[in-house]
């Protein structure tokens, strides 16, 4: 029977002796939640945990594309779609791209992830060269322009990844886990460059027709285990991988709710994780905001619950405003600045 470690994570000044320190970062925690698909949960002491699996939950994570993992970071989302959920057809101007990327700096992005096929559900495969199109160009440009971010480029192509990173981007985000293209590993193992690996049951076009888990949480922990597990067989070591359970991507809300409520459970990956919620559907519906730009308030609310659980990086449409909220959930809990 196998068993999963998720760490109760608490973080503020005034910690015990005993308590172990979370993935490097700002949590602690003293306790554990062991899951299994056939037993009640149970908590135990820390020094209980098996040790690699201990090693796995306190072990810093290395900084992925120069950012510390140490403390939270803000990926700022800049989609060259016209049919994006939120925000397509608002960058598919170089130059509004540009600007959008300039302004996502000022307002304190740690990261840019640029888009070229929207992923919303639904959502139809858009050719190799026309994502190159929409995408390559404006990297090129934010450079030219004396963009220094770190950027992704949100592709599950290995042709786009290449224009990409030949123009400039640093890091590959997959929402399809690469199982897409079983080129992009290869090709993102033989540049040596970071990436991410999202989880999603199905893909943009199907994702949203009735998605079904036995145990969303553990499920879509084996799979992460498993894709990750397959890239390291590549040659890309794991602290070089983000992962992301991919709220939204062949979930409903229920199991949304689900993965979000323990989603400390995977920093057992041993690697560092991302939690992409902004603007999403199941914001609107729970905070009754039917239009998404009306659910920034919903998004912060949801992604400072991931920096309480460890999430050491978040991606969002709204800048400015996760930058302030982030500081000031910082100085709220430590009573210090970020």
């Amino acid at each position: 029977m196998m068993l999963y470690y998720r760490p109760l994570v608490q973080i503020g000044p005034a910690r015990p002796d005993a308590a172990l320190t979370l993935a490097g970062g700002w949590g602690w925690f003293t306790h554990v939640e062991v899951l299994s698909r056939n037993a009640p949960a149970r908590i135990i002491d820390a020094d209980q945990v098996p040790a690699p699996i201990l090693g796995r939950l306190t072990a810093a994570r290395p900084d992925i594309a120069g950012l510390s993992m140490g403390r939270p970071q803000i990926m700022g989302i800049l989609n060259t779609t016209p049919d994006s959920f939120s925000d397509g057809g608002q960058h598919a101007d170089i130059g509004d791209a540009v600007a959008a990327g300039q302004a996502m700096q000022a307002a304190g992005a740690d990261m840019l992830d640029i888009g070229g096929e929207s992923t919303r559900p639904g959502a139809a495969d858009v050719a190799p060269q026309e994502e190159i199109n929409r995408t390559a160009p404006v990297i090129a440009a934010l450079r030219a322009a004396g963009m220094d971010l770190p950027i992704s480029i949100d592709t599950r192509k290995a042709a786009v990844a290449e224009a990409a990173i030949g123009m400039g981007a640093n890091l590959v985000n997959d929402v399809s886990g690469f199982t897409f293209d079983p080129g992009l590993a290869t090709f993102c193992q033989k540049h040596g460059l970071p990436v991410c690996v999202m989880h999603a049951q199905g893909d943009p076009a199907t994702m949203h027709l009735n998605p079904s888990y036995d145990d969303v949480l553990l499920d879509v922990y084996d799979a992460l285990e498993g894709q990750i597990a397959a890239l390291e067989m590549t040659g890309i070591p794991r602290g070089a991988i983000l992962a992301d359970p991919g709220i939204g991507f062949g979930k409903t809300q229920e199991h949304n709710l689900a993965l979000l409520a323990r989603i400390s459970l995977y920093h057992m990956l041993g690697t560092p994780l991302l939690l992409g919620v902004s603007r999403k559907k199941f914001i609107g519906t729970i905070g009754e905001a039917p239009e998404p730009r009306d659910r920034t308030a919903g998004s912060l609310a949801v992604g400072l619950a991931g920096l309480s659980q460890g999430v050491q990086m978040i991606r969002v449409h709204d800048v400015r405003e996760t930058r302030q909220a982030v500081a000031l959930w910082h100085a709220a809990y430590f009573g210090s600045i970020l």
